[in-house]
């Protein structure tokens, strides 16, 4: 006589089929907590992008001496729209964290990497960690143009950033001759005035004078 029991493995599938988890029930559920739109500023509003290439960007260790990766991401030169001063900030791609942060100056001068012509070195006074610091960087790109671009685009900065110095420099000794050349004008004029006051004054005391009447004895 055939069993009608069911087997074993049958009645355990039945058991542990899943319900239809989509299955549509018509109900809203209207979302804990209203999320609302928070304007995210970064610091560089008010500054151009005049370079922005992808990189990898090293510090070098003076205790280890060695190189050591900062970061990967993209490296930007920022000229700022009123002052004119240009920096360098680079921030690592998935976490934005600053690697890189300074200024350009006329002093600084970016080398091409022995040994690899996509990469290139600098000394920078760098204030990515929150304080200032003297720093080696190296700094390596996917192409040799784009390091070569971004050799040129630094020293060109620097260049201009050193013939703003100069034009400042030449205002300002411009100005104290300027300054000296009225001091001197007028020096000259109170040398002048001086013999002049004298003058009157020995007029006047001699009118004074000649006005006393003479006592009789």
């Amino acid at each position: 006589m055939a069993s009608t029991e069911q087997p074993d493995h049958d009645r355990r599938e039945d058991e542990e089929a899943p319900h239809n988890e989509d299955e549509d029930t018509g109900a809203q559920v209207a979302p804990i907590v209203k999320l609302e739109e928070v304007a995210v500023t970064t610091g560089e509003e008010n500054e151009d992008a005049i370079l922005d290439l992808k990189s990898k960007l090293y510090r070098f260790d003076k205790e280890g001496n060695q190189w050591k990766e900062s970061g990967a991401g993209t490296v930007k030169l920022l000229k700022h729209k009123e002052s004119g001063k240009v920096r360098l900030v680079m921030r690592q791609s998935k976490t934005l964290k600053i690697c890189a942060n300074h200024l350009v100056l006329s002093s600084m001068s970016v080398q091409e990497h022995a040994g690899n012509e996509k990469s290139c070195v600098w000394h920078a006074t760098d204030f990515a960690d929150g304080e200032l610091k003297d720093e080696l960087f190296c700094i390596r790109f996917g192409s040799v143009e784009n390091c070569k671009a971004f050799m040129e685009m630094f020293q060109e900065v620097a260049e201009s950033q050193k013939n703003k110095e100069e034009n400042k420099d030449a205002s300002a000794a411009a100005g104290l001759l300027e300054k000296l050349s009225v001091e001197e004008k007028k020096t000259e004029k109170d040398k002048e005035e001086v013999p002049v006051a004298a003058k009157e004054k020995e007029k006047d005391d001699a009118e004074k004078s000649s006005e006393e009447p003479v006592s009789s004895t």
